[in-house]
């Protein structure tokens, strides 16, 4: 078994175990700090809107050995700044070159094609023009609010009913936590918003909420009956259930990032293709933050909302007194019956021992012979 098979099965059987519940403030610190850096992306930078949301003229170039480098300079001199999109293309003739120039430049089709036609040596014939009304991006951000609403209702309805209002309420605040660091992830490097980033933002949706489910899941398992027993709260339960499906996590998470990454870095970077970074760079931003949110902010966030409750909150009283009895028993030289396992906490009661050393919490399954505690050894 590889090294890190045999630390799934370990996490998997409450061997060895992290933590994550248990350092909740860290978690909060290390998201507020990456949330104030996208807020203020989004406010001092904002967002590099496409044509297709600002509105203006597309230059389709058809003539082969014409470069992206030549189109590039071409569509700089016109403007007179760096704000013209160039990207490759591959259309019905072949590959082609579209040449992206914003109306805010306040330069007219006809004289924008005369001008690359002549940079680039062309006749007006190789280069053809269309005209993208900023309406038609606003029409497809609408509907995309339109569908996120929809989609969120659907989702806590769905959560609510399968779990219960406090798992999806966790669950929706990690998947805004993913939308708002995505979309400041796009503000600050800087990449165009396109329609194709909305599909993206879109997808990103259901990767994150796949793998939330999947940890509250396990989590509905762990804590069912857990209220009979007294030796784990409410957060110990959520953590040996995160851990036991960490690497299922993982794997899923590492499988789904590979080809976004291959599309983003060999596609994007490597290959030039920049038409792929428009979903690819919000798949991979979102499908990180979505595993992260997943283990480090919605199942600490159920925990803590779990705890105030009465029922957890009496039963993290029993389960502060049995360690305070059981390190006494310790203390005092006497055997502590660990009963059975913890793994399966809803076969013990929990019997409050007395201040002065009374009976331990002992399993009610006495399968073992009928053996009864005969109170311990004296050392």
């Amino acid at each position: 078994m590889s090294r890190f098979g045999n630390l799934g099965h370990r996490l998997y059987t409450g061997e060895v175990g992290f933590d994550f519940v248990g350092r909740r403030k860290l978690w909060v610190i290390i998201s507020g700090a990456i949330l104030v850096l996208a807020v203020l992306g989004l406010t001092v930078r904002g967002l590099n809107l496409g044509i297709e949301f600002k509105g203006g003229d597309v230059y389709t170039i058809s003539k082969p050995g014409v470069t992206v480098a030549q189109a590039q300079k071409a569509a700089n001199d016109l403007t007179h700044d760096s704000s013209a999109v160039v990207q490759t293309a591959n259309g019905v003739k072949g590959q082609t070159i579209l040449i992206q120039i914003s109306s805010t430049e306040k330069v007219s089709a006809s004289d924008g094609q005369a001008a690359l036609s002549q940079s680039l040596g062309l006749s007006q014939n190789q280069i053809s023009t269309q005209y993208l009304s900023a309406s038609w991006g606003h029409d497809i951000s609408q509907k995309a609010i339109y569908g996120l609403i929809a989609f969120m209702v659907l989702v806590t309805l769905y959560l609510a009913f399968a779990f219960e209002w406090r798992l999806a309420v966790a669950a929706l605040v990690a998947l805004v936590h993913d939308l708002v660091i995505t979309v400041g992830v796009y503000a600050l490097v800087g990449f165009e918003v396109t329609s194709g980033t909305i599909i993206g933002f879109l997808t990103i949706l259901g990767y994150s909420l796949y793998d939330t489910v999947v940890v509250f899941d396990g989590l509905k398992t762990a804590t069912n009956k857990l209220t009979k027993q007294n030796r784990m709260t409410y957060s110990d339960a959520a953590n040996a259930s995160l851990n036991s499906t960490l690497v299922r996590s993982i794997n899923t998470s590492v499988l789904a990032l590979l080809p976004v990454a291959s599309l983003l870095f060999i596609g994007g970077g490597l290959l030039g293709a920049g038409v792929l970074n428009d979903i690819s760079l919000a798949l991979f931003i979102g499908l990180t933050a979505g595993a992260y949110s997943s283990i480090c902010v919605a199942t600490p966030m159920v925990a803590w909302l779990q705890e105030k409750r009465p029922e957890y909150i009496e039963l993290a009283r029993k389960v502060k007194q049995r360690k305070a009895a059981d390190a006494k028993a310790l203390a005092e030289g006497r055997t502590v019956d660990e009963g059975d396992s913890a793994g399966n906490p809803q076969d013990e009661v929990a019997i409050p021992a007395a201040s002065t050393g009374g009976p331990r919490n002992q399993p009610v399954n006495r399968s073992r012979n009928d053996r009864r505690s005969s109170g311990g050894r004296r050392g």
